[in-house]
């Protein structure tokens, strides 16, 4: 996996994916645009050799106490494999970087796998948006994470004889 910043070079490519993976509700190009050049953005792309297998985007402004995971999305081929875990991880990193102790997203309803990543994140739901996605009616769950609590986590050793459900 390799992770970098996002940039104007990348954008076909992500409206490629955003296309393939959102059919019915993808961003549009020049609000991509917009997210991808925001300084209150981060924005991240796995290109391994020309082929980019995943993209995603927290709001983060320096110095604020919250943030919002914008979009995730992972090429269909490359699903399963942690992608999306990593993914996650290095935005929030980047969230807690510029000083944000929550982290905000919304989910479809209809897609368990992401929330079910979110939940294995520490995110809880804490609030519906009824038929938020449309034109296709869809429920958002909206998810929140205490981010200290999140990096307490991820660099608290693992228990000696532990063994993982």
């Amino acid at each position: 996996m390799t992770l970098r910043p996002a940039t104007a070079a990348d954008l076909d490519r992500i409206m490629e994916l955003e296309h393939r993976s959102f059919p019915t509700d993808a961003w549009s190009e020049d609000s991509m645009r917009a997210e991808i050049g925001s300084p209150h953005n981060v924005y991240l792309v796995d290109d391994e050799d020309g082929d980019l297998r995943g993209y995603g985007g927290v709001r983060a402004l320096q110095g604020g106490s919250d943030a919002d995971i914008q979009t995730i999305a992972i090429d269909a081929r490359q699903r399963g494999h942690g992608l999306g875990r990593a993914l996650l991880r290095a935005l929030l990193e980047a969230a807690s970087d510029r000083g944000a102790r929550e982290v905000f997203l919304e989910v479809r309803d209809d897609n368990p796998t992401a929330s079910g990543l979110y939940v294995s994140e520490g995110f809880a739901e804490i609030g519906r948006r009824p038929r938020y996605y449309q034109p296709d009616d869809v429920d958002a769950i909206v998810m929140r994470l205490d981010l200290r609590a999140w990096r307490s986590q991820q660099s608290a050793p693992s228990q000696p004889g532990f063994i993982p459900p």
